[in-house]
């Protein structure tokens, strides 16, 4: 919604009051916010500084249009055409001559993923990375490539020419397409479809679309469909063109998907398990298959984790990424400019080291003159002495005590220089070793304590590296047993989805023993049946008049002759029904034959002589 705010009010431009009245009507009707005038009017009353301006109506629009919008209330594709409308009509420039790569369309389109790329701060801009991501994308949907140099020389040159850094402005990005420099003389149909494909992925959140085919839940039939998988649900079209919906499949976290075997003629079998049914689902090729599985498993994650976009999560991803990447360069930044800075001490240290040598060099020198100072004295005063010995020579003889008195004090004078001469030496020396031992001390507490900070520094860091390898291997542990349970639930549920086919073909072979027992049954049944219908043709014989039949033979005990009219009738009757060959009598209709020519009266059948028996076996089983 900022960067909605940021389009509808880009600078301190003036309106007319008309203008201010038309614009908020649409914002309200866009928007759904029930519309009132007077609140704009009561805004506005006290606006004596002349014509309305952006930066009076910003508080109008903060307080009663856009914090009254309620989430998934209104249209969002509806709101992006209005302020792309407000916003592309000063700004969009099109090549008058008709050499523009964009359509009007696909330039919204462009917009509205621009917004959606764009860093949360105004004035808007794409940062190098995501104009990158985005032009891969719309690259590979064109199955085009693009080297990693190519794309950073054009977005310098872009940054260049606008001179700006950082980023690209809504305007540049729009002029960087018109102008075909990165599409290697792409089609303009082709560039209108990679742009929809991208616009559908990253904005309507469309993760994966394509023809499925797919099984019906009451003829059980298969048809091909064409199917839009979002975070929230599968939707299934009648064709691509996605204007006659055939039904949709929620998506939640208690949702799953499974591999299927191939059977019925169908392969690359899938079904997708909900709460209320199983949806079964074929695809043109195993690797179509691998992709439509963990396509509909990462919006079962996506349900699990609370989220609602794919891309709203990865683009903040990248964003921490990036952030990562600023931190650490800030970090090697402040390393070399500390290193630098210890370089720079260090020379210091070597100047002042050189400064203390050069003295410590003119203090020798001034030593050596004060030497040699002496040592000429010394010279001077030898050569005194010598003349005065000389002189004392000449005046030995008067002045001997004298002279040895002399001599003494003078061997005394060369001890006691010597001695002053020895301590001089002495105390210099112990001077030399005390400035020295303060400059280790001195260069010794410097280094501890730079090894003291830098020890801390890297104790601090290796604290954290740890801390993020246990959270590391925390999250890889979770990870690999949800995925062990998985394994394991879908190791069972084909364990038992065996062991159901297995009950199915027992149960089946078991059937088709059953049947094949009943028609032998039924053979036999058949056979039996026109055994006795034969047996039973023999015995209904008509008797003509004269025949005699000894009754002592008949296999009819008590058999009674019928009237001859009646008998004649009945004769008559199974004559004509013996004479139907389609037809086979069944044993309940001979036997009432049997009762009809015994006069109504059941009569036992008797053994049958030994001559029927002879004649007429019975059928074997």
């Amino acid at each position: 919604m900022a960067h909605r705010e940021r389009s509808l009010c880009p600078g301190p431009l003036r309106f007319h009051w008309q203008k201010v009245q038309v614009l908020s009507h649409n914002l309200y009707t866009v928007l759904h916010i029930p519309h009132d005038p007077v609140a704009l009017e009561e805004h506005f009353r006290d606006d004596d500084d002349g014509p309305v301006s952006s930066q009076g109506y910003m508080p109008y629009l903060n307080k009663y249009i856009l914090d009254k919008v309620e989430e998934g209330a209104f249209v969002k594709e509806h709101f992006d055409e209005l302020c792309w409308t407000l916003t592309a009509k000063k700004n969009y420039r099109v090549d008058s001559n008709g050499n523009s790569m964009l359509s009007n369309e696909d330039a919204f389109r462009l917009w509205c993923l621009f917004n959606f790329l764009s860093e949360d701060k105004y004035p808007l801009i794409m940062v190098p990375d995501e104009v990158e991501y985005l032009l891969k994308k719309v690259l590979s949907s064109m199955s085009l490539e693009v080297g990693l140099g190519e794309l950073e020389e054009l977005l310098a040159q872009e940054a260049q020419a606008a001179q700006t850094s950082g980023g690209l402005s809504v305007w540049q990005f729009l002029e960087l397409f018109n102008s075909g420099r990165c599409l290697r003389g792409v089609g303009r149909d082709t560039l209108s479809m990679a742009i929809h494909e991208v616009y559908q992925e990253l904005i309507q959140d469309v993760l994966k679309q394509g023809y499925l085919w797919k099984r019906g839940h009451l003829r059980r039939n298969w048809t091909e469909r064409w199917f839009q998988l979002q975070p929230s649900c599968l939707c299934y079209f009648g064709s691509e063109e996605c204007k006659e919906k055939r039904g949709t499949i929620p998506l939640d976290a208690q949702c799953c998907v499974e591999v299927l075997p191939d059977r019925e003629g169908k392969r690359c079998m899938f079904c997708v398990k909900t709460a209320s049914r199983t949806y079964e689902m074929s695809a043109s090729d195993t690797r179509q298959r691998q992709e439509w599985t963990a396509a509909i498993q990462t919006a079962i994650r996506l349900q699990a984790e609370g989220k609602t976009s794919l891309h709203k999560d990865l683009k903040q991803k990248r964003r921490e990424q990036r952030e990562q990447r600023e931190r650490r360069r800030a970090a090697k930044e402040e390393e070399l400019l500390r290193l630098q800075q210890l370089q720079e001490e260090k020379e210091r240290k070597l100047q002042e080291l050189e400064l203390l040598q050069e003295a410590q060099r003119q203090a020798e020198r001034l030593l050596q003159e004060e030497e040699e100072r002496r040592r000429t004295q010394h010279r001077e005063l030898q050569q005194a002495l010598e003349g005065q010995l000389r002189e004392a020579e000449q005046a030995r003889a008067s002045m001997q005590a004298e002279m040895e008195l002399k001599k003494e004090e003078a061997a005394r004078q060369r001890q006691r220089i010597q001695e002053l001469e020895e301590m001089q030496q002495r105390l210099q020396e112990a001077l030399q070793l005390e400035v020295k031992a303060r400059r280790d001390e001195e260069a010794v507490r410097l280094a501890q304590t730079r090894l003291l900070e830098e020890e801390e520094d890297k104790l601090k860091q290796l604290l954290q590296l740890k801390e993020e390898q246990e959270r590391y291997i925390e999250r890889a542990q979770q990870e690999k047993q949800e995925l062990q349970q998985e394994m394991a639930q879908q190791s069972r549920s084909l364990q038992r989805a065996q062991q159901q086919l297995e009950e199915v073909r027992q149960n089946r072979q078991r059937a088709d023993e059953d049947v094949e027992a009943a028609q032998k049954k039924l053979r036999q049944a058949s056979t039996n049946v026109k055994h006795w219908n034969v047996q039973m043709n023999r015995l209904m014989h008509p008797i003509e008049p004269g025949d005699k039949r000894p009754t002592t033979s008949s296999s009819f005990t008590g058999f009674q002759p019928l009237p001859l009219a009646r008998r004649d009738s009945s004769l008559k009757r199974l004559t004509r029904w013996g004479s139907q060959g389609n037809r086979t009598p069944s044993p309940s209709s001979s036997e009432q034959q049997l009762k009809s020519l015994n006069g109504g009266e059941e009569a036992p059948i008797s053994a049958s002589t030994p001559q029927e028996d002879k004649l007429d076996p019975p059928p074997e089983n």
